[in-house]
């Protein structure tokens, strides 16, 4: 938690400096300094409610006395009507902070509608939804958060994190054996305890890598396998490893794949196709 509130300050910090510049002249040029405000965050769109903290660490960074009053939590159904907090702070607060908190709010609950729809279509089954590296840049912390909010499952945040040992790895390495015993030589001589995940692209790249042994890699990747295919794997890899399924997954086929009993299925989808909702922050005249 320490390591997600000071990457939140920064991304606070930077995201206000780059809006705000040398000053925001349209507040400065009309509102007197001492101007008190208060305003609603109003829901415009039904969906999934997500980056409240988020808002009110936007408005605290700014103002420290400025005080939020929720009245949802992240994670919550959200309706068009409703009003998910308030917020009491100077109207330079309130004005200078509304388009980034609306931005952030908008695009994480568009994250975690999306994401909660794939959840719905899981249950009743084993398999945890995974996401993955693919966010917009400097944004992935808030992107990554709102899959958790709406269900999910957070993969690696970074190349940092784990070994994923991806096709042009593999390729460029001259083969998956190859790939991961170096993978494992680096990992006992840098860094113990760091886990090996390897991609495969068929039948014949599983049974390569079950010939490599558990005590080297902790999760296979079946990559564009269809339902049937993940199902022949799963019968050669018979719980050595675990299992991840990837690529051409959508809301529609995404229970097929986890009537196989695969363990995880990765959608790079639930974050570069989700769609920001329609939210507001409206000034209540006091």
């Amino acid at each position: 938690m320490k390591f997600f509130d000071e990457l939140l300050q920064h991304l606070v910090k930077e995201a206000l400096q780059e809006d705000i510049g040398s000053g925001d002249h349209s507040t400065l040029s009309c509102i007197p300094a001492d101007k008190k405000g208060k305003a609603v965050l109003k829901i415009k769109q039904d969906g999934i409610l997500a980056g409240m903290a988020v808002a009110e660490k936007i408005f605290h960074y700014q103002q420290p006395s400025a005080v939020v009053t929720a009245y949802k939590k992240d994670g919550d159904e959200m309706r068009n009507g409703e009003v998910a907090f308030e917020v009491e702070a100077s109207a330079h607060t309130i004005l200078t902070c509304e388009r980034l908190v609306l931005n952030c709010m908008q695009r994480m609950s568009g994250i975690a509608t999306l994401t909660h729809a794939y959840t719905e279509k899981l249950k009743g089954y084993t398999t945890r939804l995974l996401d993955t590296r693919k966010t917009t840049p400097n944004f992935r912390l808030l992107e990554k958060e709102a899959v958790r909010i709406g269900g999910g499952t957070n993969h690696r945040f970074g190349l940092y994190d784990m070994i994923m040992l991806k096709d042009n790895h593999i390729d460029y390495c001259g083969g998956i054996a190859a790939a991961i015993s170096s993978a494992w030589e680096y990992v006992q001589k840098k860094q113990p305890g760091l886990k090996i995940e390897v991609e495969t692209r068929s039948l014949a790249d599983v049974e390569m890598v079950c010939s490599m042994g558990r005590d080297k890699v902790f999760r296979v990747m079946l990559d564009n396998f269809s339902p049937e295919n993940i199902t022949k794997a799963l019968q050669l890899i018979n719980g050595a490893f675990e299992t991840e399924a990837s690529g051409g997954i959508n809301l529609e086929n995404i229970a097929a794949y986890a009537a196989t009993g695969v363990d995880f299925i990765s959608v790079g989808g639930l974050i570069h196709q989700a769609q920001s909702l329609d939210l507001s922050l409206k000034a209540v005249i006091l």
